[in-house]
């Protein structure tokens, strides 16, 4: 087992000990709190599942730095950092919808190295090391071979608070008459597997957090896709930013964001 198939195999161990932490609260429609807007929520299963992923990840690897979406951060000295979103789809969790879960994500030498995503509510467990492959479970994952955008199935989200006009509804109206769709999943680590799985073909993203991008980035390229800024340049998942498809249809939807770009200057 190498290096990156003991990290693999640890953060699943985090991801399942998670999972059955949000299981638990699943249906129950739990207690609510409000972080950045109305629409930013948080519950009392964020902070409990992130507190077993943390335990698991800094007792496994103390040299490494861990940061957690609601607080949990292990300071390190490796240089290799996990992200970690505890619940990412919460306010699909807290109306009892099944698309959320845990992501994990280690960054390592500027790439996403090992990812694991679950939605534990479907049974689904997405996970990948670089160099290892992508899998659902067991079995091996890839990309579509969708080549033409007007053919392709998209998704994407909207930020919980807009700033400069950042909503994103302009480059989703366009999208959705330069393809076959464009879903809304409500969350943005569940949309990424969905790429990696081949369910869709291309995805992106403004405002969202690292920890929401790491797992998923690392899951695309382990399943033949590819992933940069919506704008320009390589990922930074501090940015967070994200174009993520099946590598065949990459150009067209960086073409059709700088499209719209240029016509809200315009405008």
């Amino acid at each position: 087992m190498d290096t990156h198939d003991r990290e693999r195999s640890i953060a699943r161990k985090a991801a399942a000990e998670a999972g059955a932490i949000l299981l638990s609260g699943w249906g129950k429609r739990p207690t609510v709190a409000f972080k950045s807007s109305e629409v930013d929520l948080v519950t009392e299963y964020d902070g409990k599942s992130e507190r077993a992923i943390v335990s698991i990840l800094a007792e496994a690897f103390p040299s490494d730095t861990i940061v957690g979406e609601e607080g949990g951060h292990h300071k390190g000295s490796s240089g290799r950092t996990w992200f970690v979103d505890p619940l990412d789809g919460t306010t699909n969790f807290s109306h009892g919808l099944p698309f959320f879960g845990s992501s994990i994500g280690l960054w390592e030498a500027g790439l996403p190295v090992v990812g694991v995503v679950t939605a534990p509510a479907l049974g689904w467990e997405f996970h990948a090391a670089m160099g290892q492959g992508a899998r659902l479970g067991e079995s091996p994952i890839a990309v579509s071979g969708v080549s033409d955008l007007n053919r392709a199935l998209l998704a994407t989200g909207f930020p919980y608070v807009c700033v400069d006009g950042g909503d994103n509804l302009s480059e989703f109206a366009t999208f959705m008459r330069r393809s076959q769709g464009v879903r809304r999943i409500g969350s943005a680590a569940l949309d990424l597997c969905f790429v990696a799985c081949g369910w869709l073909d291309g995805y992106w993203e403004r405002h969202i957090k690292p920890w929401d991008l790491v797992g998923g980035a690392a899951l695309i390229l382990e399943a033949g896709g590819r992933i940069g800024d919506p704008d320009q340049g390589p990922f930074v998942p501090e940015t967070g930013c994200i174009l993520a498809s099946n590598g065949l249809i990459y150009d067209q939807m960086k073409a059709v964001l700088a499209e719209v770009a240029v016509a809200k200057v315009r405008n």
